[in-house]
């Protein structure tokens, strides 16, 4: 009986043994990952125009730009008659400084020189009748002498104090700021009350009848920003774009940092262009070519090489081809190197390695790109970064 026993728990045992081996084993999968189809995102490659532009960023300056503030004196202010925005004429009073100690000495000055114009006048007489008494022997030639340099000296002193006269009258003067052209008040930096030194600005006013758009460029793209180039400016503050052309170009690089500095004017009578602010100017190169468009998603950047995978009969084939610009999340080729209707890997690529089992889901396909659609190069790119 117990013999018995001990065999049947020894056949349960086993019995339950080989159930668990049978359950953990029928849960392994025996096929190799590397053996199954990857699932990816592709997209077809288009047809499209490539037309090289550059790209240059810069800054919009008024054509005439002056700080107003005190020269020769220093003063509190009095009175600041204008605010920003407010449209001024040449020679209007923009601010006044209180000068009545710069006024009182001036008065001074101007009273010293009255006096020494009078001394002088009567010792000038008084040389004139000495040197007429020479002659009759009536005076010595050394008195003479003494009276003629006495009235020298005492002209000498009348011209200095006349040279004072003339500073005095600068300060004076200096206290009512006016504009130094018709144009718009930018800033207003300081308040009445304020007290202000020669060189601090109170007011700044600015001509926007024409506005300069200022840049400097690698000094290889120095053919390609000619004056007369024609080109395309778009202002960020306002969206606007507006056609141009190059008006000035230096004719040497800065020498640290080897730029060359260009200029394009833009006549704006209506002073709606804002300066100061950003602007961006495109020139085009050559003509337009064929190009084939991927998205830049699809690709590794390395300089003007590009590394994208592409699905061939299920299979991802890795591919290594030159770029000839990008824009706007486009990317541009040969058609020779990538045909239209190609499928590119835009999801799961960083997972893949050439010669991949692939399961491709084809992405919506963008907007068909316009005949003319053109690409740009920022310039200046850094070389021999990876994106």
């Amino acid at each position: 009986m117990i013999a018995r026993n001990i065999a049947v728990g020894v056949a349960a045992l086993l019995a339950l043994g080989g159930f668990l081996l049978w359950r953990a084993e029928s849960r392994v999968d025996h096929v190799a990952l590397s053996s199954q189809a990857q699932p990816v995102s592709v997209v077809e490659a288009q047809s499209a125009l490539y037309r090289p532009m550059r790209t240059y960023v810069g800054r919009l300056d008024p054509w005439i730009a002056a700080n107003v503030g005190p020269q020769f004196i220093a003063a509190y202010v009095d009175t600041v008659l204008v605010r920003p925005g407010a449209v001024v004429k040449a020679g209007q009073v923009l601010a006044t400084l209180d000068c009545r100690n710069a006024n009182a000495s001036s008065r001074a000055v101007e009273m010293q020189a009255r006096a020494l114009d009078a001394e002088q006048r009567q010792l000038s007489r008084e040389s004139g009748r000495v040197s007429s008494m020479l002659d009759g022997g009536f005076v010595s030639a050394n008195e003479a002498e003494a009276k003629s340099a006495q009235s020298a000296a005492k002209q000498a002193e009348l011209l200095a104090e006349k040279a004072r006269l003339v500073g005095t009258s600068l300060e004076v003067n200096d206290c009512i700021l006016r504009a130094p052209f018709a144009g718009e008040v930018a800033t207003r930096s300081i308040d009445p009350g304020g007290f202000v030194r020669p060189g601090n600005t109170i007011v700044s006013v600015i001509d926007r009848s024409t506005v300069r758009m200022s840049a400097d460029v690698p000094e290889n793209d120095f053919d390609n920003v000619a004056p007369g180039k024609a080109a395309t400016l778009r202002i960020f503050a306002t969206g606007q774009e507006l056609a141009a052309a190059i008006t000035r170009r230096a004719p040497g690089a800065d020498a640290s940092t080897r730029t060359i500095h260009i200029e394009v004017d833009l006549p704006d009578p209506k002073k709606q262009i804002p300066v100061g602010t950003t602007a961006e100017l495109q020139v085009e190169l050559g003509k337009p070519v064929s190009a084939t468009a991927l998205p830049l998603s699809a690709a590794t950047l390395r300089d003007t090489q590009a590394s994208i995978f592409r699905v061939e009969a299920g299979v991802a084939r890795a591919q290594r081809l030159r770029v000839l610009g990008e824009q706007e999340g486009k990317l541009y080729v040969a058609p020779a190197d990538v045909p239209a209707g190609t499928r590119i890997v835009t999801e799961g690529r960083t997972l893949l390695q050439d010669g991949d089992r692939v399961e491709a889901r084809l992405e919506s396909a963008p907007a068909a790109l316009d005949a003319g659609a053109r690409t740009s190069e920022i310039a200046p790119t850094p070389a021999g970064e990876a994106r």
